[in-house]
């Protein structure tokens, strides 16, 4: 599989293929059902726009996030979509069995061949309690992810060598190719772990974005080309809100910025409406924690959203951008990813 084959062809004159990040936010006021019918339609909105890709990530236990069940929802979005890659972002391995997700996405790539992705996380996506309810056990070695991927892999190939304990099983439905495994992380261990693989790799710069640049280089020294990639690839997740003025645009971003903190409080909840953001009694540290957050957020005008995102790229060397748009509403967020496209020029 070259590079090529993970990349597929972007559309439009965007310099790197832009992607999506898709949580399916539940604000206030608004039930999941809404949620992620919301998130249905930015599938397909995104894929009329020229998006590359579309992920959803594994959260746990968090009442503003409907996005629990990758697996499923990747199932209904690339039902509801043609040609938009959809995949995880990522799945939380340690939170499942190996030959589970196998068969999961197995079982995608033969509804949707060539359209799947399986994006790997080694965090638990929730709190520890939630976890261990997951996996069973209360305590998980991290440094068993590596075990957990090589076991994935043999059950998506069929590629355990004799003597191994499962070689004699077989995961299905399994055809003669499978979804490329990205390894996805937020520090470097992933980084280090998919360039010794010669796997593609996705750093959340949203929430990590002091190591983005320290990662992104460990993953580019490690890398070994393997049969499945020949060259380094590399995607960073970005926030990114863009609206039709700069008021609007820090208006649109403001719960975000307090979900956040609300989340970093042990008090995770729903989005809050900009109303709600606004008038939030925020004491000065907690002020402080949002001005923060907002710093990571590339926010604003289309141009001025475009111009911040090309930055970021050229900065970091990103192959592609994956943006996520952590707002209260489906509306906002349709407009947002619609003015990027637009300043992108993908809309033609």
């Amino acid at each position: 599989m070259s590079t090529d084959t993970i990349r597929g062809v972007p559309r439009g004159t965007a310099e790197a293929p832009l992607s999506i990040l898709e949580l399916a936010t539940v604000g206030e006021g608004v039930t999941p059902g809404e949620a992620l019918r919301d998130a249905t339609e930015l599938a397909r909105r995104g894929e009329r726009w020229g998006y590359h890709r579309l992920w959803v990530a594994e959260h746990h236990g968090m009442p503003g996030v409907a996005s629990s069940s990758p697996a499923v929802l990747i199932a209904h979005l690339a039902a509801a979509t043609s040609t938009i890659r959809v995949g995880s972002g990522g799945v939380m391995l340690p939170n499942h069995a190996p030959l589970v997700i196998a068969e999961q996405f197995g079982t995608l790539h033969a509804l949707h061949p060539g359209r799947i992705d399986l994006g790997l996380g080694r965090a638990p996506g929730t709190d520890m309690a939630t976890a261990g309810a997951l996996r069973r056990q209360a305590e998980v070695d991290p440094d068993d992810f590596p075990q957990q991927v090589a076991e994935l892999t043999g059950f998506l190939d069929g590629s355990f060598p004799a003597g191994h304990p499962y070689a004699s099983l077989q995961a299905t439905p399994r055809g003669d190719d499978r979804p490329p495994i990205w390894l996805l992380g937020s520090s470097g261990f992933s980084a280090r772990m998919a360039g010794l693989l010669g796997l593609p790799f996705a750093f959340a710069h949203h929430f990590s974005a002091a190591n983005t640049e320290p990662a992104l280089d460990l993953y580019r020294s490690s890398f070994r080309p393997s049969a499945v990639l020949d060259q380094p690839y590399a995607l960073i997740g970005v926030a990114a809100l863009a609206a039709d003025t700069e008021e609007e645009a820090l208006r649109q971003a403001m719960p975000g910025a307090l979900s956040w903190l609300r989340m970093r409080l042990g008090r995770p909840g729903r989005m809050p409406t900009p109303e709600e953001a606004a008038a939030y009694p925020y004491t000065p540290i907690e002020e402080e924690f949002v001005r923060d957050r907002l710093s990571t957020v590339v926010y604003g005008e289309p141009e001025r959203v475009r111009a911040g995102l090309e930055e970021l790229r050229k900065r970091t060397g990103a192959d592609e951008l994956m943006i996520t748009t952590m707002v209260h509403g489906g509306e906002a967020r349709l407009r947002s990813y619609e003015l990027v496209a637009r300043a992108y020029g993908m809309l033609g």
